[in-house]
């Protein structure tokens, strides 16, 4: 099979308005959540992404019957036809969020088997904190040759004390929770704006769940959960990121729609401090930038701190920065991949265990590059619209992964970019 790539012109200046998708880390979340509804549930604003694409293919192998619109966004989920409680691995291979089909399949119909998940390859991810959550609440839950087996007659509420933040963990045990008899108290839960967002959709069904958006949040179960109402995922928190500094780094004037400021603080805080404007509306976001970068220091933290899964994207904009850069990378070990590609392009960098030191560079020049994850490969978009002459993304599957169209949206604002299959 013909490898895709995608070919870069840069040098272009972005400038326009843009539109932002619905979120990629609350769709993989609520998706498996309408297993829990007893009634057929419609799902909106949902991205056209190749995560919710292995999410369709996981819900009708369990037998849910399941209509999905990419052009409009919309998916209708029936669950009532669900006749299996097993996730084959080549899906789990494909997806990180395939984990959360644990707790879904165990709340509802007390047992699931799910291989252990893929995904991006960026540092170790176990899932240990899930599985200790759902044996507070009175699951058997066993590892054996890669698969998370979990079972239970009956869920009973109790607290759980996770021992490090963790998104997936506070998830999985939120759905877990959903049909638990009593109440379930999550401590040093992850406020990340998707468990909000999956709290209200829950809600939505005629769950109890309080908290969400604190480090502690409480889960009353119920005995049924229908679907009441349309529910529309959030936009894309890192998607509105990604753009925000793809238009610093073109210097450019870009507006981007359909978003929640709220969400972006740690990130434009750090472009304000770089010498970018931010203006920002009730739900749109202008980013503007004409002279140089002054480099800066950030590190990433569990939200409300600086996202992760934006330190890859930012360190491309760090990259032509006046000065020398630090970022640290406290969340995953091997987030610093596409470092070694950006030397390619002529970008300066040290990186020693969780640390990068990015020197500042007058220009970066196009080059073959190869993206090893999603946002590496977002990161690697962005060193491109700032390069001079071509660069040629291979791997373009990673950000199809997670972005929507995104050579699309920076067409639309002005920039040359085209995929090519060999």
């Amino acid at each position: 099979m013909a490898e895709e790539r995608m070919l870069i012109t840069g040098g272009q200046r972005l400038e326009g308005t843009v539109r932002v998708s619905g979120g990629k880390n609350t769709s993989v979340a609520i998706i498996p959540a309408a297993i829990l509804s007893q009634t057929p549930c419609i799902i909106e604003n949902l991205p056209n992404i190749e995560d919710v694409t292995v999410s369709v293919e996981t819900l009708r192998h369990l037998g849910a019957k399941v209509i999905w619109e990419p052009r409009d966004g919309i998916m209708q989920v029936d669950a009532s036809t669900i006749n299996r409680t097993d996730v084959p691995l080549e899906l789990c291979r494909r997806m990180r969020a395939s984990s959360y089909y644990i707790g879904a399949l165990l709340a509802r119909f007390g047992k699931a088997s799910v291989p252990l998940p893929g995904g991006c390859n960026i540092g170790r991810r176990p899932i240990d904190q899930h599985i200790k959550g759902m044996r507070v609440l009175g699951a058997d839950v066993d590892t054996a040759h890669g698969t998370v087996v979990a079972q239970a007659d009956h869920l009973t509420g109790g607290d759980v004390f996770m021992d490090m933040v963790t998104v997936g963990g506070t998830i999985n045990v939120m759905l877990a929770a959903s049909c638990a008899q009593g109440t379930t108290t999550i401590y040093n839960a992850a406020k990340e704006p998707h468990i909000v967002d999956l709290a209200n959709f829950l809600n939505s069904m005629g769950c109890k769940v309080k908290g969400a958006g604190t480090d502690v949040i409480r889960v009353r179960g119920v005995e049924k959960m229908t679907s009441r109402r349309p529910y529309a995922v959030i936009p894309d928190q890192i998607e509105t990121g990604t753009l925000m500094i793809a238009a610093a780094a073109t210097h450019g004037d870009v507006t981007i729609c359909g978003c929640i400021p709220t969400h972006m603080e740690a990130l434009t805080a750090k472009l304000l401090e770089m010498g970018a404007r931010v203006e920002e509306k009730d739900d749109a976001i202008r980013v503007r930038s004409l002279g140089a970068h002054r480099a800066i220091t950030f590190k990433t933290q569990v939200y409300p701190g600086f996202p992760t899964d934006l330190q890859q994207p930012m360190s491309a904009l760090l990259c032509t920065a006046t000065g020398t850069s630090t970022v640290v990378e406290y969340i995953f070990e091997s987030r610093f991949r596409h470092l070694a590609e950006m030397e390619r392009m002529g970008a300066r960098v040290r990186v020693l265990e969780q640390t990068a030191v990015i020197e500042g560079v007058p220009q970066l020049h196009g080059a073959a590059v190869e993206a090893s994850d999603l946002r590496a490969g977002a990161a690697l978009v962005i060193a491109g619209l700032m390069a001079q002459g071509t660069t040629e993304i291979s791997n373009t599957h990673f950000i199809d992964r997670g972005y929507e169209h995104l050579e699309d949206k920076l067409s639309s604002l002005g920039a040359i970019i085209s995929r090519t299959t060999d």
